[in-house]
């Protein structure tokens, strides 16, 4: 009897935590628009970084630096990983800027932007 108790009560815990991860999950995704940055610039990011065109980084306004971040293009499949080392974007409509080398991974030149779903990886 008190075995079957035991095992309930850790099953309940298990689903119980499940339950509470996926909510968590959840709520470091996001979607929406994603840009690049324009392909002069240079200086430093929010971080103090300068700013690399070759690395696989990006910008997000609340996400600390140092997150990893994938973020996939709804319309082609193709992901990359990004860390965020600066602060933006801040145009009405878009959740994230990317570095030129991860839009090169993306392969969003030509199009400018693109409609992306990001998942944070870790947090620093």
């Amino acid at each position: 009897m008190i075995a079957k108790l035991i095992l309930a009560a850790t099953a309940g815990a298990i689903c119980t935590s499940a339950a509470a991860f996926a909510a968590e999950a959840k709520s470091h995704q996001f979607s929406g628009i994603a840009a690049y940055y324009d392909r002069h610039y240079s200086g430093r990011t929010a971080s103090g970084a300068r700013y690399n065109p070759n690395m696989l980084t990006a910008a997000h306004r609340t996400l600390p630096f140092g997150t990893r971040v994938r973020v996939t293009d709804r319309k082609t499949g193709r992901s990359v990983e990004v860390t965020i080392t600066d602060r933006g974007p801040f145009t009405r409509g878009r959740v994230i800027d990317l570095s030129l080398a991860a839009a090169k991974e993306l392969r969003m030149i030509d199009r400018g932007l693109a409609r992306v779903t990001a998942l944070v990886l870790s947090k620093n």
